[in-house]
Protein backbone atom coordinates (compact mmCIF):
# COMPACT_ATOMS: atom_id res chain seq x y z
CA UNK A 1 0.00 0.00 0.00
CA UNK A 2 1.68 3.22 -1.06
CA UNK A 3 1.71 6.46 1.69
CA UNK A 4 -1.19 8.22 -0.04
CA UNK A 5 -3.71 5.09 0.65
CA UNK A 6 -2.29 4.75 3.62
CA UNK A 7 -2.77 8.31 4.51
CA UNK A 8 -6.51 8.33 2.80
CA UNK A 9 -7.46 4.81 4.67
CA UNK A 10 -6.17 6.22 8.04
CA UNK A 11 -7.97 9.47 8.01
CA UNK A 12 -11.28 7.95 6.81
CA UNK A 13 -11.43 4.95 10.23
CA UNK A 14 -10.60 7.94 12.17
CA UNK A 15 -14.01 9.73 10.34
CA UNK A 16 -15.45 6.65 11.46
CA UNK A 17 -14.39 6.26 14.91
CA UNK A 18 -15.58 9.85 15.72
CA UNK A 19 -18.96 9.79 13.54
CA UNK A 20 -19.93 6.80 15.53
CA UNK A 21 -19.18 8.22 18.85
CA UNK A 22 -21.26 11.18 18.36
CA UNK A 23 -24.02 9.26 16.95
CA UNK A 24 -23.75 7.13 20.44
CA UNK A 25 -23.83 10.15 21.77
CA UNK A 26 -26.88 11.74 19.53
CA UNK A 27 -24.47 14.97 19.28
CA UNK A 28 -26.65 16.79 16.34
CA UNK A 29 -25.51 16.73 12.69
CA UNK A 30 -24.32 20.64 13.07
CA UNK A 31 -21.86 19.36 15.60
CA UNK A 32 -20.74 16.20 13.76
CA UNK A 33 -20.71 17.88 10.50
CA UNK A 34 -18.40 20.49 11.94
CA UNK A 35 -15.97 17.55 13.30
CA UNK A 36 -15.79 15.81 10.44
CA UNK A 37 -14.72 19.12 8.44
CA UNK A 38 -12.06 20.00 10.81
CA UNK A 39 -10.75 15.91 10.57
CA UNK A 40 -10.88 16.28 6.81
CA UNK A 41 -8.53 19.43 7.05
CA UNK A 42 -6.41 18.39 9.98
CA UNK A 43 -7.05 14.76 10.09
CA UNK A 44 -4.57 13.51 13.04
CA UNK A 45 -4.44 16.18 14.90
CA UNK A 46 -8.25 16.94 14.80
CA UNK A 47 -8.52 13.32 16.05
CA UNK A 48 -6.61 13.89 19.07
CA UNK A 49 -8.28 17.29 20.20
CA UNK A 50 -11.43 15.52 19.55
CA UNK A 51 -11.09 13.05 22.59
CA UNK A 52 -9.87 15.87 24.54
CA UNK A 53 -12.50 18.33 23.64
CA UNK A 54 -15.35 16.59 22.22
CA UNK A 55 -17.44 15.36 24.96
CA UNK A 56 -19.46 18.15 26.80
CA UNK A 57 -21.42 16.79 29.55
CA UNK A 58 -20.65 15.12 32.81
CA UNK A 59 -21.52 11.80 34.16
CA UNK A 60 -18.37 10.33 33.09
CA UNK A 61 -15.79 9.07 35.37
CA UNK A 62 -13.39 11.72 36.71
CA UNK A 63 -16.19 14.24 36.05
CA UNK A 64 -17.62 16.82 37.94
CA UNK A 65 -20.97 15.45 39.40
CA UNK A 66 -24.55 16.52 38.20
CA UNK A 67 -25.91 19.56 40.18
CA UNK A 68 -29.03 18.37 42.44
CA UNK A 69 -30.52 21.57 43.46
CA UNK A 70 -32.15 21.80 46.76
CA UNK A 71 -35.10 23.45 46.14
CA UNK A 72 -37.29 23.05 43.16
CA UNK A 73 -40.32 23.39 41.74
CA UNK A 74 -42.67 20.32 42.28
CA UNK A 75 -43.90 18.72 38.97
CA UNK A 76 -47.17 19.50 39.60
CA UNK A 77 -46.71 23.19 40.02
CA UNK A 78 -49.20 25.63 38.52
CA UNK A 79 -48.44 27.32 35.34
CA UNK A 80 -45.83 30.60 35.74
CA UNK A 81 -45.01 31.78 32.56
CA UNK A 82 -42.69 30.00 29.73
CA UNK A 83 -39.37 29.77 31.24
CA UNK A 84 -40.53 28.34 35.07
CA UNK A 85 -43.01 25.87 33.12
CA UNK A 86 -39.52 24.40 30.95
CA UNK A 87 -37.39 24.48 34.56
CA UNK A 88 -40.02 22.39 36.60
CA UNK A 89 -39.61 19.66 34.41
CA UNK A 90 -35.45 19.56 34.44
CA UNK A 91 -35.57 20.19 38.51
CA UNK A 92 -33.61 23.26 38.22
CA UNK A 93 -33.90 25.82 41.67
CA UNK A 94 -37.29 26.87 42.11
CA UNK A 95 -37.68 30.78 41.45
CA UNK A 96 -37.53 32.41 45.16
CA UNK A 97 -39.60 35.55 46.23
CA UNK A 98 -37.51 37.60 49.24
CA UNK A 99 -34.76 39.12 47.30
CA UNK A 100 -33.26 42.55 47.46
CA UNK A 101 -31.80 42.81 44.05
CA UNK A 102 -29.46 46.02 42.47
CA UNK A 103 -28.14 46.61 39.16
CA UNK A 104 -24.62 47.93 38.50
CA UNK A 105 -23.64 49.12 34.72
CA UNK A 106 -20.85 50.95 35.89
CA UNK A 107 -17.09 49.60 35.72
CA UNK A 108 -16.31 52.10 39.18
CA UNK A 109 -19.13 51.64 40.84
CA UNK A 110 -18.77 47.53 40.13
CA UNK A 111 -15.23 48.03 41.97
CA UNK A 112 -16.72 50.37 44.42
CA UNK A 113 -19.56 47.33 45.42
CA UNK A 114 -16.75 44.56 45.29
CA UNK A 115 -14.48 46.30 47.84
CA UNK A 116 -17.35 47.49 50.17
CA UNK A 117 -18.71 43.76 50.29
CA UNK A 118 -14.92 42.43 50.86
CA UNK A 119 -14.36 45.18 53.88
CA UNK A 120 -17.52 44.10 55.86
CA UNK A 121 -17.37 40.53 55.33
CA UNK A 122 -16.91 39.40 58.54
CA UNK A 123 -16.88 35.09 58.49
CA UNK A 124 -16.92 34.25 54.71
CA UNK A 125 -15.62 35.34 50.99
CA UNK A 126 -16.15 32.68 48.05
CA UNK A 127 -15.31 33.99 44.56
CA UNK A 128 -15.85 32.05 41.76
CA UNK A 129 -14.04 33.15 38.53
CA UNK A 130 -13.05 33.40 34.89
CA UNK A 131 -10.53 35.89 34.65
CA UNK A 132 -8.81 37.27 37.16
CA UNK A 133 -5.93 39.24 36.11
CA UNK A 134 -2.99 40.10 37.88
CA UNK A 135 -3.50 44.49 36.79
CA UNK A 136 -4.08 46.80 39.02
CA UNK A 137 -7.73 46.09 39.37
CA UNK A 138 -6.46 42.46 40.14
CA UNK A 139 -3.93 43.32 42.60
CA UNK A 140 -6.16 45.58 44.60
CA UNK A 141 -8.56 43.06 45.00
CA UNK A 142 -6.09 40.68 45.92
CA UNK A 143 -4.79 42.22 48.68
CA UNK A 144 -7.64 43.40 50.30
CA UNK A 145 -8.52 39.28 50.23
CA UNK A 146 -5.05 39.05 51.96
CA UNK A 147 -6.19 41.24 54.50
CA UNK A 148 -9.36 39.49 55.37
CA UNK A 149 -7.83 35.99 55.70
CA UNK A 150 -5.58 37.71 57.85
CA UNK A 151 -8.35 38.93 60.30
CA UNK A 152 -9.16 35.13 60.35
CA UNK A 153 -12.35 35.34 57.45
CA UNK A 154 -12.76 32.15 55.42
CA UNK A 155 -11.49 33.56 52.13
CA UNK A 156 -12.16 31.05 48.94
CA UNK A 157 -11.00 31.27 45.60
CA UNK A 158 -12.04 29.58 42.58
CA UNK A 159 -10.13 30.58 39.39
CA UNK A 160 -10.76 28.43 35.79
CA UNK A 161 -7.52 27.15 34.65
CA UNK A 162 -7.93 28.85 31.01
CA UNK A 163 -9.17 32.35 32.07
CA UNK A 164 -6.64 33.09 34.38
CA UNK A 165 -3.80 31.41 32.81
CA UNK A 166 -1.42 34.55 33.93
CA UNK A 167 -2.20 33.50 37.54
CA UNK A 168 -1.96 29.57 36.85
CA UNK A 169 1.18 29.78 35.76
CA UNK A 170 2.53 32.39 38.06
CA UNK A 171 1.22 31.41 40.94
CA UNK A 172 3.63 32.58 43.33
CA UNK A 173 1.75 35.52 43.10
CA UNK A 174 -0.90 34.06 45.14
CA UNK A 175 1.59 32.88 48.35
CA UNK A 176 0.74 35.78 50.12
CA UNK A 177 -3.22 35.10 49.77
CA UNK A 178 -2.42 31.38 50.64
CA UNK A 179 -0.13 32.88 52.91
CA UNK A 180 -2.90 34.44 54.90
CA UNK A 181 -5.13 31.50 55.45
CA UNK A 182 -7.08 31.65 52.23
CA UNK A 183 -7.67 28.29 49.94
CA UNK A 184 -7.10 29.03 46.41
CA UNK A 185 -7.87 26.49 43.69
CA UNK A 186 -7.79 26.26 39.69
CA UNK A 187 -10.38 24.74 38.04
CA UNK A 188 -9.70 22.64 35.25
CA UNK A 189 -6.24 22.98 35.91
CA UNK A 190 -4.29 23.06 32.19
CA UNK A 191 -1.48 21.04 32.74
CA UNK A 192 -3.34 18.17 34.63
CA UNK A 193 -4.09 15.15 32.77
CA UNK A 194 -6.42 16.56 29.56
CA UNK A 195 -8.33 13.36 29.37
CA UNK A 196 -9.25 14.01 32.98
CA UNK A 197 -9.95 17.48 33.08
CA UNK A 198 -11.98 18.08 29.47
CA UNK A 199 -9.82 21.60 29.06
CA UNK A 200 -12.79 22.03 26.86
CA UNK A 201 -14.85 22.80 29.45
CA UNK A 202 -14.32 25.90 30.93
CA UNK A 203 -16.15 27.47 34.36
CA UNK A 204 -17.53 30.88 32.78
CA UNK A 205 -19.29 31.64 35.90
CA UNK A 206 -18.85 34.60 37.83
CA UNK A 207 -19.84 34.60 41.70
CA UNK A 208 -18.77 36.41 44.57
CA UNK A 209 -20.32 35.42 47.81
CA UNK A 210 -20.22 37.46 51.35
CA UNK A 211 -21.05 36.22 54.47
CA UNK A 212 -23.66 33.53 52.82
CA UNK A 213 -25.67 37.21 53.13
CA UNK A 214 -25.16 38.19 49.81
CA UNK A 215 -24.20 37.20 46.04
CA UNK A 216 -22.98 39.72 43.29
CA UNK A 217 -22.93 37.94 39.88
CA UNK A 218 -22.92 39.14 36.23
CA UNK A 219 -20.63 39.40 33.54
CA UNK A 220 -17.83 40.63 34.86
CA UNK A 221 -14.61 38.97 35.25
CA UNK A 222 -11.82 40.97 37.63
CA UNK A 223 -9.86 42.92 35.35
CA UNK A 224 -9.15 46.67 34.38
CA UNK A 225 -11.28 46.31 31.36
CA UNK A 226 -14.34 45.27 33.03
CA UNK A 227 -14.01 47.42 36.39
CA UNK A 228 -11.57 49.69 38.59
CA UNK A 229 -11.10 52.46 40.94
CA UNK A 230 -11.28 54.58 38.10
CA UNK A 231 -13.12 55.29 35.12
CA UNK A 232 -11.40 54.69 31.66
CA UNK A 233 -12.26 55.45 27.75
CA UNK A 234 -10.98 51.44 27.21
CA UNK A 235 -12.93 50.05 29.93
CA UNK A 236 -15.77 47.82 28.47
CA UNK A 237 -19.77 48.31 29.00
CA UNK A 238 -20.66 45.21 30.84
CA UNK A 239 -22.86 45.04 34.59
CA UNK A 240 -22.76 43.33 37.93
CA UNK A 241 -26.29 42.43 40.05
CA UNK A 242 -26.34 42.20 43.88
CA UNK A 243 -28.84 40.37 45.59
CA UNK A 244 -29.78 39.94 49.30
CA UNK A 245 -32.09 36.95 49.93
CA UNK A 246 -33.42 33.86 49.33
CA UNK A 247 -31.32 33.68 45.65
CA UNK A 248 -28.22 33.33 47.84
CA UNK A 249 -28.64 29.56 48.64
CA UNK A 250 -28.62 28.68 44.96
CA UNK A 251 -25.51 30.27 44.25
CA UNK A 252 -23.92 28.86 47.19
CA UNK A 253 -24.95 25.45 46.40
CA UNK A 254 -23.13 25.88 42.68
CA UNK A 255 -20.10 27.43 44.04
CA UNK A 256 -19.85 24.45 46.70
CA UNK A 257 -20.34 21.93 43.94
CA UNK A 258 -17.61 23.80 41.68
CA UNK A 259 -15.38 24.01 44.63
CA UNK A 260 -14.96 20.87 45.87
CA UNK A 261 -14.54 19.28 42.54
CA UNK A 262 -11.49 21.49 42.26
CA UNK A 263 -10.34 20.18 45.26
CA UNK A 264 -11.62 21.77 48.05
CA UNK A 265 -13.43 21.44 51.43
CA UNK A 266 -17.07 20.76 51.97
CA UNK A 267 -18.88 24.11 52.42
CA UNK A 268 -21.72 24.20 54.35
CA UNK A 269 -24.68 25.40 52.65
CA UNK A 270 -27.03 26.32 55.04
CA UNK A 271 -27.83 30.85 55.06
CA UNK A 272 -29.77 32.86 57.43
CA UNK A 273 -33.57 33.42 56.48
CA UNK A 274 -34.01 36.42 54.40
CA UNK A 275 -35.20 39.63 56.33
CA UNK A 276 -35.53 41.48 52.97
CA UNK A 277 -38.01 43.76 52.96
CA UNK A 278 -38.35 43.34 48.82
CA UNK A 279 -40.32 40.73 46.85
CA UNK A 280 -37.52 40.37 44.03
CA UNK A 281 -38.55 37.29 42.32
CA UNK A 282 -35.55 35.40 41.21
CA UNK A 283 -34.91 32.15 39.89
CA UNK A 284 -31.17 30.86 39.64
CA UNK A 285 -30.11 28.61 36.44
CA UNK A 286 -27.09 26.68 35.93
CA UNK A 287 -26.14 25.17 32.35
CA UNK A 288 -23.25 23.09 31.47
CA UNK A 289 -21.58 20.10 31.57
CA UNK A 290 -23.06 19.76 35.12
CA UNK A 291 -26.57 19.89 34.40
CA UNK A 292 -27.87 16.71 33.36
CA UNK A 293 -30.15 18.17 30.84
CA UNK A 294 -29.63 21.54 28.73
CA UNK A 295 -32.52 23.09 30.38
CA UNK A 296 -31.45 26.80 30.25
CA UNK A 297 -31.46 26.75 26.14
CA UNK A 298 -34.90 24.60 25.85
CA UNK A 299 -36.00 28.07 28.28
CA UNK A 300 -34.62 30.59 26.30
CA UNK A 301 -36.46 28.53 22.87
CA UNK A 302 -40.02 28.34 25.08
CA UNK A 303 -39.45 32.28 25.75
CA UNK A 304 -38.90 32.91 22.24
CA UNK A 305 -41.75 31.30 20.84
CA UNK A 306 -43.94 32.48 23.64
CA UNK A 307 -42.97 36.22 23.30
CA UNK A 308 -45.99 38.64 22.51
CA UNK A 309 -43.92 42.28 22.60
CA UNK A 310 -40.42 42.04 22.56
CA UNK A 311 -37.43 39.79 22.39
CA UNK A 312 -34.20 41.90 23.19
CA UNK A 313 -30.86 40.54 23.32
CA UNK A 314 -27.64 42.17 24.47
CA UNK A 315 -24.99 39.91 24.25
CA UNK A 316 -21.02 40.92 23.16
CA UNK A 317 -20.91 37.42 20.67
CA UNK A 318 -23.83 35.88 19.00
CA UNK A 319 -23.11 32.77 16.81
CA UNK A 320 -26.61 30.78 17.49
CA UNK A 321 -27.27 27.35 16.46
CA UNK A 322 -30.04 27.41 13.71
CA UNK A 323 -33.22 26.55 16.23
CA UNK A 324 -32.57 29.85 18.01
CA UNK A 325 -31.78 31.65 14.99
CA UNK A 326 -35.71 30.51 13.43
CA UNK A 327 -37.21 31.01 16.77
CA UNK A 328 -36.35 35.10 16.39
CA UNK A 329 -36.86 35.11 12.98
CA UNK A 330 -40.25 33.24 14.05
CA UNK A 331 -40.84 35.88 16.47
CA UNK A 332 -40.10 39.09 14.28
CA UNK A 333 -42.54 37.60 11.32
CA UNK A 334 -45.36 37.44 14.10
CA UNK A 335 -44.56 41.17 14.46
CA UNK A 336 -42.58 41.03 18.13
CA UNK A 337 -40.05 43.53 18.36
CA UNK A 338 -36.67 41.70 18.05
CA UNK A 339 -33.36 43.58 18.54
CA UNK A 340 -30.03 42.16 18.90
CA UNK A 341 -27.42 44.53 20.53
CA UNK A 342 -24.00 43.70 20.27
CA UNK A 343 -20.73 45.22 19.85
CA UNK A 344 -19.46 46.75 16.99
CA UNK A 345 -15.80 44.67 17.23
CA UNK A 346 -16.40 41.80 19.71
CA UNK A 347 -12.27 42.21 19.91
CA UNK A 348 -12.01 38.59 18.23
CA UNK A 349 -11.53 38.17 14.86
CA UNK A 350 -13.11 34.72 14.70
CA UNK A 351 -16.14 35.97 16.44
CA UNK A 352 -17.05 38.47 13.73
CA UNK A 353 -16.56 36.36 11.30
CA UNK A 354 -18.48 33.82 12.54
CA UNK A 355 -21.59 35.98 13.80
CA UNK A 356 -21.95 38.03 10.61
CA UNK A 357 -23.35 35.34 8.24
CA UNK A 358 -26.17 34.86 11.34
CA UNK A 359 -27.07 38.50 11.99
CA UNK A 360 -27.44 38.97 8.03
CA UNK A 361 -30.02 36.92 7.90
CA UNK A 362 -31.96 38.43 10.63
CA UNK A 363 -31.37 42.04 9.56
CA UNK A 364 -32.77 40.31 6.07
CA UNK A 365 -35.90 39.53 7.92
CA UNK A 366 -36.29 42.81 9.62
CA UNK A 367 -34.85 42.09 12.85
CA UNK A 368 -33.14 45.49 14.68
CA UNK A 369 -29.05 44.85 14.49
CA UNK A 370 -27.70 47.48 17.09
CA UNK A 371 -24.20 47.97 16.74
CA UNK A 372 -22.32 49.74 19.74
CA UNK A 373 -19.16 51.59 18.37
CA UNK A 374 -18.42 53.80 21.48
CA UNK A 375 -16.67 51.15 23.76
CA UNK A 376 -16.40 47.07 23.56
CA UNK A 377 -20.08 45.89 25.00
CA UNK A 378 -18.98 42.63 27.30
CA UNK A 379 -22.40 42.79 29.19
CA UNK A 380 -25.16 39.68 28.53
CA UNK A 381 -29.11 40.36 29.72
CA UNK A 382 -31.64 39.24 27.46
CA UNK A 383 -35.89 40.81 27.93
CA UNK A 384 -38.66 38.95 27.28
CA UNK A 385 -42.41 41.16 27.06
CA UNK A 386 -42.71 43.27 30.42
CA UNK A 387 -42.50 39.81 32.53
CA UNK A 388 -38.39 38.30 32.44
CA UNK A 389 -35.33 39.49 32.00
CA UNK A 390 -32.00 36.96 32.30
CA UNK A 391 -28.80 38.47 33.67
CA UNK A 392 -25.38 36.34 34.04
CA UNK A 393 -22.57 35.35 32.28
CA UNK A 394 -23.94 33.28 29.29
CA UNK A 395 -23.62 34.49 25.73
CA UNK A 396 -25.61 33.70 22.92
CA UNK A 397 -23.53 31.23 21.26
CA UNK A 398 -23.05 27.29 20.96
CA UNK A 399 -19.83 27.54 23.79
CA UNK A 400 -21.98 29.35 26.31
CA UNK A 401 -25.15 27.23 25.77
CA UNK A 402 -23.59 24.00 25.48
CA UNK A 403 -19.85 23.77 26.38
CA UNK A 404 -19.00 26.24 29.35
CA UNK A 405 -20.26 26.02 33.27
CA UNK A 406 -22.51 28.73 33.14
CA UNK A 407 -24.93 30.92 35.95
CA UNK A 408 -27.70 32.95 34.96
CA UNK A 409 -30.45 34.52 36.71
CA UNK A 410 -34.05 35.26 35.44
CA UNK A 411 -36.13 37.94 37.27
CA UNK A 412 -39.37 37.98 37.16
CA UNK A 413 -40.05 41.83 38.82
CA UNK A 414 -41.36 44.90 36.62
CA UNK A 415 -38.95 46.83 38.51
CA UNK A 416 -36.01 45.05 37.64
CA UNK A 417 -37.33 44.42 34.49
CA UNK A 418 -38.10 48.31 33.17
CA UNK A 419 -34.50 49.36 34.44
CA UNK A 420 -32.77 47.44 32.21
CA UNK A 421 -35.34 48.28 29.69
CA UNK A 422 -33.58 52.11 30.22
CA UNK A 423 -30.63 50.88 30.81
CA UNK A 424 -30.50 49.30 26.73
CA UNK A 425 -32.66 52.78 25.32
CA UNK A 426 -29.87 55.14 27.06
CA UNK A 427 -26.93 52.49 25.38
CA UNK A 428 -28.66 52.17 21.84
CA UNK A 429 -28.81 55.70 21.34
CA UNK A 430 -26.94 57.10 18.35
CA UNK A 431 -25.40 53.78 17.10
CA UNK A 432 -25.50 52.15 14.31
CA UNK A 433 -28.35 49.92 13.12
CA UNK A 434 -26.91 48.31 9.97
CA UNK A 435 -24.19 45.86 8.67
CA UNK A 436 -21.83 47.25 5.93
CA UNK A 437 -22.35 45.04 2.80
CA UNK A 438 -20.31 42.17 2.43
CA UNK A 439 -18.00 41.54 -0.89
CA UNK A 440 -18.58 38.19 -2.37
CA UNK A 441 -15.36 36.64 -1.27
CA UNK A 442 -16.29 37.87 2.49
CA UNK A 443 -20.03 36.39 2.51
CA UNK A 444 -18.60 33.09 1.41
CA UNK A 445 -16.43 33.12 4.26
CA UNK A 446 -18.97 34.06 6.71
CA UNK A 447 -21.16 31.35 5.11
CA UNK A 448 -18.42 28.79 5.46
CA UNK A 449 -17.93 29.59 8.98
CA UNK A 450 -21.63 28.41 9.78
CA UNK A 451 -20.15 25.13 9.48
CA UNK A 452 -17.64 25.65 12.15
CA UNK A 453 -19.67 27.40 14.61
CA UNK A 454 -20.68 24.64 16.75
CA UNK A 455 -17.28 24.62 17.62
CA UNK A 456 -16.33 28.26 18.34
Amino acid sequence: MSYLSFNITLIIITQAIVALHMLYLRRNHSAILAWLMVLMLFPYLAFAFYFVFGNRKAGQKNRKKILLPQNTLPKDAPYLNPIETVMKHHSIFATTYKNKMMLCFNGVEAFELIMDEISRAKESICIGMYIFNNDETGKIILSALRDKAAQGVDVKLLLDGVGSYWLYFNQYLLNPLKEAGAHVLFFNPILQNPFKNYLNLRNHRKIYIFDKQTVVSGGMNISKEYLGAKASKKQWIDMLFRIEGEAILPYLDIFKADFEFAGGETILTKIKNSTSPQEDLVQVVPSGPDVKSDALYEALLSAIYAATQRVWIVTPYFVPDENILKALIIARHKGIDVKLITPYDSKHWIANVARSSYMRELEENEVDIVLLSKKMLHAKAILFDEYAVMLGSVNIDNRSLFLNYEVVSFVYTKRVVIEVEQWIKKLTEGSVQKMKKASYSRRILENLMRIFSPQL
